[in-house]
C-alpha cells in the first residue's frame, strides 16, 4: 500500500512539474535572457564600430582637408551614439530604443558619406592603414546588421511566448512579464551596411 501511495505521489509531482513547466515558469525567463544576450551582441558590435572610428579619423585627417566637415560630423555622431546606453531593463522602452536607433543611424550615414567621399583621393585609397580600417568597418556594419536581426528574432520569440497559452499564465502571474521593444532603424536602410567600392578610380 505504501508503495502504491509513493508511486501515486511521484506521478502527481511529475504531473505538477510538467504542468508548471508548460505555464511559462521556465520558458518565459529563458526567452527573456536569450533576448538580453542578443542585445548584448548588438551593443558589442556598436562598440566595435565606435572603437574603429578614431583610427579612421586619424588616418584620414591629414590627407583630406576638404572633408574636415564630414570628419567632424562623424566624430560628433560617434559621441552621441556612445552616450546613449540601453540596459537590459530598458529593452521594453520603445522611446529609448528609438533614440538609440536614431543616433546609430546618423553614425552609419556619416560613415557612409565619409568613406564614399574618399573615392576622389588616390593617396588615401593607396594607404594600407585606411584600406584595413575600411575593411574592418564594412565587416562591422555587416555584423551589426546580423546582430540586430538576431536580437529582433529573439524579441519576437519572447513577445510571442508571453502572449500565448499556456506560457501567458506564468508570464502574467509569476513573472509579470512585459513585452520587449525590437530595434528599428530610425532611417530606412540604416541597419544595412553601406555598399562602398573604394577600389575603383
Amino acid at each position: 500500500m505504501k508503495l502504491v501511495s509513493a508511486a501515486r505521489n511521484l506521478a502527481l509531482a511529475a504531473g505538477l512539474a510538467l504542468s508548471l513547466s508548460a505555464c511559462g515558469i521556465n520558458s518565459v525567463p529563458t526567452a527573456e535572457e536569450n533576448a538580453k544576450a542578443k542585445w548584448a551582441d548588438v551593443e558589442a558590435q556598436f562598440q566595435r564600430r565606435a572603437n574603429l572610428i578614431p583610427n579612421l579619423v586619424e588616418v584620414t585627417q591629414g590627407a583630406a582637408e576638404n572633408e574636415r566637415g564630414i570628419l567632424t560630423e562623424v566624430t560628433e555622431a560617434r559621441a552621441r551614439a556612445t552616450s546613449i546606453n540601453i540596459s537590459a531593463d530598458d529593452l521594453g522602452d520603445a522611446s529609448k530604443m528609438q533614440e538609440m536607433a536614431q543616433a546609430q543611424g546618423q553614425l552609419s550615414q556619416g560613415l557612409g558619406r565619409l568613406l564614399a567621399s574618399f573615392e576622389a583621393y588616390p593617396t588615401i585609397q593607396s594607404n594600407q592603414n585606411f584600406l584595413a580600417l575600411q575593411s574592418q568597418l564594412e565587416g562591422t556594419e555587416n555584423r551589426i546588421a546580423v546582430a540586430i536581426r538576431d536580437y529582433n528574432e529573439a524579441v519576437r520569440q519572447y513577445n510571442t511566448t508571453i502572449r500565448t497559452f499556456p506560457d501567458i499564465i506564468g508570464a502574467n502571474i509569476i513573472h509579470g512579464a512585459d513585452p520587449l521593444a525590437p530595434y528599428e532603424a530610425a532611417t530606412e536602410g540604416a541597419e544595412v551596411a553601406p555598399d562602398i567600392d573604394m577600389t575603383s578610380n
